[in-house]
């Protein structure tokens, strides 16, 4: 189990307002809701295709990157951000939407595929596939034929304050992954 202390935080996301509420960015909300506990802001980066920030956590400092690409060239712009800062991939937190989850449920993961994921796909892709996951249940639509329409679209009222109350907890967490205790961090968060 790594003790690699978080460095990057990355929200997965689709750029543009008509995207902006719907389950394929809940990535993008953990990053909203760190910069609202936090008080941190986030701006356009042209060099790292996306909007970052840095955000300070007592006396630790953690950088921020919601990629602004489209959700299939994501990794273009985590490549981007984490080449230039010198972040080793096991530094690196990737939140994403997690269809096998239920709303509400929020687990980390060190590691693995993509799961048909686009946005993780392509970072595996520019990136291998070490870094941590922060996977956001959004549920599932029941067939996948239904899976693109779903993932596009806005959830329920319940199943967003669900969401919401998930990655509020995930939040909590945040100052112990800084410091590279993800054991501690994955028995509160999965108890």
């Amino acid at each position: 189990m790594s003790t690699s202390p978080v460095q990057l935080i990355v929200g997965l996301a689709n750029p543009g307002p008509q995207y902006q509420a719907t389950r394929h960015n809940a990535g993008a909300w953990f990053i909203d809701t760190l910069i609202e506990r936090f008080q941190g802001n986030l701006s356009p980066e042209i060099k790292f295709h996306g909007l970052a920030g840095t955000l300070k956590i007592g006396s630790d400092s953690v950088k921020l990157l919601v990629p602004m690409t489209y959700m299939n060239c994501s990794g273009q712009s985590v490549a981007a951000c984490a080449n230039y800062y010198k972040i080793p991939v096991e530094n690196i937190l990737v939140a994403h939407d997690e269809l096998d989850f239920a709303p509400g449920k929020v687990k980390l993961k060190q590691g693995g595929g993509h799961g048909g994921h686009n946005g993780l796909r392509n970072v595996v892709a520019q990136m291998g596939k070490d870094f941590w996951r922060l996977r956001i249940g959004i549920g599932h639509p029941g067939h996948r034929d239904q899976v693109t329409d779903y993932v596009l679209s806005q959830p329920s009222k319940a199943d967003r304050s669900e969401i919401l109350l998930s990655l509020s907890q995930a939040t909590d967490l945040v100052p112990i992954l800084i410091k590279g205790e993800w054991q501690k961090a994955m028995g509160l968060l999965h108890s």
